[in-house]
This record gives C-alpha cells, structure tokens and sequence, in this order.
C-alpha cells in the first residue's frame, strides 16, 4: 500500500481538500472538535491558511473565502502538468474558471468547471526536497 504522501505525485489522485470559508477559525473549530483534526497555520498575506491534520498527516487546509457565497469544499487531484490538463479540459468542454497559475514552493494549479457544471481543481506539484 502506498504512503499517503505519494498521492502528491500520482496523476489522477485526489491530493488535497480544501474549505473556503466565511469563518475559518469557526470551521477550524468545528471541525477539531468533529473529527480530532489539528491545524498548522500560516500567513499567506492575504489571510492565514489552516493546514488539516489528521494525526501527523497534512491532508487539506482551511481558509477564508475570498467571494461571497456559501462555504464550500474544493478537492484537487494531481496531474502531470497543469498546462496540458487545463489545454485537454478546454478541448473537452470544460472551462477553466482560473489558472493556471504558480503557489510558490508548492505547484502549478487551476480551477476547472466540467461541462456538466462541477468544479474541481488540478495540481503540478513541485518537486518535494529531499
């Protein structure tokens, strides 16, 4: 069985979940409490970012929504390369509602919307250091 942490290199995997929120320290909490989950959090100059925990595992984040609307879970799966996904997705009928666009230190992302209407976004991960 593979290591958690080799879904962020296997195209195809759902890598990454992630709540936009109009109250994120109120979905931090609830959450903690729900599920055990801990949080790593960060600035990233435009809000802090709470890394998931489940265990010692990063496995989502949290963070402020940045339109309005309902809060909302976006899940990201792993591709090869952001460019070509988002090139193969237009010629599938999808449109691409951002991106692709650089996460320093992280990847290469855009945000798709199937022909049916669902979102989802697409993630290159950057080389991990060894």
């Amino acid at each position: 069985m593979k290591d958690y942490n080799d879904v962020y290199t296997t195209p195809g995997a759902f890598s990454w979940t992630e709540l936009s929120s109009s109250d994120a320290k109120a979905a931090c909490d609830f959450y903690g409490s729900l599920f055990g989950w801990t949080y790593d959090t960060m600035n990233l100059g435009e809000g802090d970012y709470h890394v998931i925990k489940a265990g010692e595992v990063a496995i989502g984040g949290i963070m402020k929504q940045q339109q309005p609307g309902p809060a909302v879970w976006g899940s990201y799966v792993t591709v090869e390369s952001c460019d070509a996904t988002v090139e193969k997705a237009r010629g599938l009928g999808a449109h691409v509602l951002a991106g692709p666009f650089d996460i320093p230190t992280i990847g290469r992302m855009a945000v798709l919307q199937d022909p049916q209407g669902a979102v989802i976004q697409v993630i290159s991960y950057a080389p991990m250091p060894t």
